[in-house]
């Protein structure tokens, strides 16, 4: 009699699934497309010490070309977004969803967290509280609140007497993967969604999510809109101005990509997923900065290795609003955490770039993003070298390049005020994004909130290279602003 095949566990399914513990071979092709990157930005930098003219900054016209061109495409794909969504029949079914909020001292924001959760048109089946190690007054903000008692560590609280849905896992502090991990396991429901603490879902946006998913058996992970809020001090309504454009970008550049089914960038604060996928491929590394955004790449790489048509979707109906840094010191730590975790990422993947066996996602996206590891590099190059033109006194060549400059804010200032109304038509979203503060902020983000963001990048690259860099909880400054 032949014993009972044992389930493998979590870690041991991820084990076996992760590019970074079990290496891929690297075609050829994808060493070339990294070397070629490499190669063509020292060729570009070694002309501004020989060549004469605008040639000197030939770093800056190829950093402009490139961002022009990927401006092209999400042109091209959200063009279709002129005219409106045609609507959708209602689903044949409804999929169970749960809600995970994955937290470690964040009693300030816990109760309207989840509160907004529990008020959704279409509430979730369960609310999890996925403790991660809290030793500030969390515990008796839940009790407080939600009449729920404290369970031992590694345990599953009661459901709250007044609120069924909300539970409460208490664990040992380990980061937010570790949490996501230990919740998904004991999770009953089909759908699993990711919240984060200072993350507030429009009233719609659970059901626009459970739509979606019941509508398309193969999507096994999306990802909602978010707005940024930075809090009503000035240096916050700065912030806000500029990340709200920055991310209005950034999600018509992710519908442009999943149009070509090449969708890899999710977020984590809103996001979705189907959850025997999630398991399936060994749920969440506790070694990533961006535990999010790597998972994505091994549900594409089992999808392809096993053959099966599953999918990503950004989802224009699941809204949602982030606390956002509001300093400069807060937003360089985001940004360090965010490249630095697309370039492990990336090192981990390197083998899908340029690989055809990955289709669209490894011959467009992957080596797409193997460019995108050096851009902010191009981006302060580019301006270092123009500055030293300035302080030189070589005015005839700085003129010709504030020319090129100019040229590029008139192109994307048009890009920006042609596609805020697709995004508002796509998403419903009207609030935010009025046309006076979108000019200004095109105009002047070259030259302040670009350089920003590409200053937290190198930083990233240090954080990348050192190895140093954990889960950490920025300041909240603007949910916790409203309750006072």
């Amino acid at each position: 009699m032949s014993s009972p095949t044992k389930t493998p566990t979590l870690a041991e399914t991820f084990r076996a699934q992760s590019p970074r513990l079990v290496a891929r071979p690297v075609p050829l092709v994808s060493t070339l497309i990294t070397i070629a990157a490499l190669l063509l930005f020292a060729v570009l930098v070694v002309q501004a010490f020989w060549r004469q003219g605008v040639g000197i900054w030939s770093v800056g016209i190829a950093y402009i070309l490139y961002d022009t061109a990927l401006l092209g495409f999400t042109a091209w794909q959200i063009w279709p977004l002129r005219h409106a969504l045609p609507p959708l029949a209602p689903p044949a079914s409804r999929p169970t969803l749960g809600v995970i909020v994955a937290a470690h001292n964040e009693a300030g924001v816990l109760g309207i967290t989840i509160d907004t959760l529990a008020a959704q048109r279409d509430p979730p089946e369960l609310i999890l509280l996925a403790d991660d190690g809290s030793d500030d007054d969390s515990a008796a903000v839940l009790e407080r609140l939600y009449g729920l008692t404290m369970p031992a560590l590694g345990e599953i609280s009661a459901p709250a007497p007044g609120l069924p849905a909300l539970r409460w896992l208490r664990l040992r502090h380990g980061g937010k993967a570790r949490a996501l991990n230990a919740a998904i396991q004991l999770v009953d429901t089909e759908i699993v969604l990711t919240v984060d603490a200072d993350t507030l879902l429009a009233p719609g946006a659970l059901a626009a999510m459970r739509d979606a998913f019941a509508r398309e058996p193969a999507l096994v992970a999306a990802t909602g809109v978010l707005a940024p809020i930075c809090g009503p001090h000035l240096s916050g309504r700065l912030f806000a101005w500029f990340q709200t454009y920055e991310y209005v970008r950034n999600f018509l550049s992710r519908y442009a990509w999943m149009r070509l089914d090449s969708l890899l960038l999710i977020s984590g604060a809103f996001a979705g997923f189907r959850r025997e996928a999630v398991i399936t491929v060994g749920g969440f590394d506790p070694e990533s900065m961006v535990e999010d955004y790597e998972l994505i790449h091994r549900l594409h790489r089992h999808a392809t290795d096993a053959g099966l048509d599953w999918t990503v979707r950004v989802v224009g109906g699941a809204l949602a609003s982030t606390d956002a840094p509001a300093s400069p010191l807060a937003f360089l730590r985001q940004r360090r955490r965010w490249f630095g975790g697309f370039l492990q990422t990336q090192h981990w993947n390197r083998d899908m770039v340029g690989n055809r066996r990955f289709g669209t996602l490894g011959l467009a996206m992957m080596p797409v993003k193997a460019l995108d590891t050096l851009q902010p590099v191009y981006g302060l190059t580019a301006f270092a070298i123009l500055i030293g033109l300035i302080v030189t006194g070589r005015f005839t060549l700085a003129w010709p390049i504030l020319l090129i400059m100019i040229a590029k804010i008139a192109i994307d200032l048009t890009f920006h005020l042609w596609s805020l109304g697709l995004y508002s038509r796509w998403t419903g979203q009207r609030e935010g994004l009025a046309i006076g503060p979108a000019l200004i902020a095109a105009i002047a983000e070259p030259f302040s909130f670009q350089l920003l963001r590409h200053a937290g990048a190198i930083w990233g690259w240090i954080a990348f290279l050192s190895g140093r860099e954990t889960w950490v909880r920025q300041r909240r400054t603007a949910i916790e602003a409203t309750l006072r």
